[in-house]
């Protein structure tokens, strides 16, 4: 398996902690990488947004949260510039709205940080050298349940539910701004 490069084994031109906040790309194992990276870190935060909703009691929203996060993931994953965004602002304004109710949280300080580095990511891969032969992706693997979870799964989703994820992003933005306007009232009084 090594030497026909399949090997999962590939050297990384930069250290975790630089690719999870300041990612750079040199090569398409890179990109495949970024993009590995990204749902990972979108799927971590689909959870968590889950466990927050049903321990505060909000159970349904939580899941609607839950698939907005995990199918972003699925589109970062497969380099989409939209669900990143949409991931990244829905995000940015959960934490801007538990901030003003409950006050700032460093760890939504922290995803949030992770989140934008995310979004620059998905931007940098989504145009890397798309013609060249460096840009072949690596081939995605399916030995482990985990290389069919963040391999397999994206790249047969995706195409299956991107429009779906546009119109349910965008109905999802009219709930959070009629809820903005709601807390503003509830606030102002």
């Amino acid at each position: 398996m090594q030497t026909l490069g399949l090997s999962d084994s590939t050297p990384r031109t930069e250290s975790r902690f630089k690719s999870l906040f300041w990612p750079s790309i040199q090569t398409a194992d890179d990109v495949d990488y970024l993009g590995a990276q990204g749902y990972w870190v979108c799927a971590i935060v689909a959870v968590l947004s889950l466990v927050a909703s049903i321990l505060a009691d909000h159970a349904i929203a939580g899941v609607f949260v839950f698939l907005l996060y995990y199918l972003g993931g699925v589109g970062v994953r497969e380099h989409s510039l939209y669900a990143s965004v949409v991931v990244f602002i829905f995000f940015l304004a959960d934490l801007v709205l538990n901030a003003i109710a409950a006050g700032p949280s460093v760890w939504r300080i922290l995803l949030a940080a992770l989140l934008l580095a995310n979004l620059r990511a998905t931007w940098i891969a989504s145009g890397w050298k798309p013609d060249s032969p460096e840009a072949v992706q690596p081939p995605r693997l399916g030995d482990t349940w985990t290389d069919k979870f963040v391999d397999r799964v994206p790249m047969w989703l995706w195409p299956k539910v991107r429009v779906l994820y546009c119109v349910f992003s965008i109905c999802f933005s009219a709930l959070l701004a009629i809820g903005i306007g709601t807390m503003l009232r509830h606030l102002a009084r």
